[in-house]
């Protein structure tokens, strides 16, 4: 197996649901055993860790610790973040998430495969890296927002953004 770049990197995963974070943290630790996982169940306990700790890489629930909240806490120290979601899967979701800042929008039941994007979120730059998620999740996101023309619905047009139409 390749080594990931996930390998030696500090991560902090926030989800009220424990079940999720020992998932979250099983996938990730199988791809990468030299990564340091920290993780918390409340939006309380992600500020004590984000004050007191560097991270490379941040994954964030929505709903339940306030993520948005610590998605701002953590884009304005420059980390990069994953927002994980179940509940706030909307496209209105989606759009908050890009746009204050987040390097991507996962389903949690997409987490057998989240390896492979938060790798994309440490070596991709912004767009780049939202391209890719895209490319990846389009046809995903179009059956979980029962939309075809969900991006333009919420003004979310990566047709203008990147020239290429999702």
């Amino acid at each position: 197996m390749s080594k990931s770049v996930l390998d030696g990197k500090r991560m902090l995963a926030v989800d009220d649901e424990p079940d999720i974070l020992a998932i979250l943290e099983q996938e990730i630790k199988d791809a990468c055993t030299e990564c340091t996982f920290d993780n918390a169940i409340s939006y309380e306990e992600a500020v004590k860790f984000l004050n007191s700790n560097d991270y490379d890489l941040i994954v964030l629930d929505i709903m339940g610790v306030r993520g948005f909240d610590l998605l701002e806490m953590a884009v304005k120290k420059n980390l990069k973040v994953a927002m994980l979601t179940a509940h706030a899967l909307t496209p209105e979701a989606l759009k908050r998430s890009h746009d204050m800042g987040a390097r991507a929008y996962l389903p949690k039941d997409k987490l057998g495969e989240i390896v492979p994007f938060l790798e994309d979120v440490l070596t991709q730059s912004f767009e780049s890296g939202w391209e890719r998620l895209m490319d990846r999740l389009n046809i995903y996101f179009k059956a979980a927002f029962k939309s075809i023309d969900w991006e333009k619905e919420i003004g979310f047009d990566w047709l203008k953004k990147t020239g290429r139409p999702y």
